[in-house]
């Protein structure tokens, strides 16, 4: 449970850096 919310995270957060490169 804690790895998949963990993954799902790591998946968002990179998500947002590629969609605001300029504040990653």
């Amino acid at each position: 449970m804690i790895g998949l919310i963990v993954t799902i995270f790591l998946l968002v957060y990179l998500a947002y850096a590629l969609l605001r490169p300029e504040k990653f």
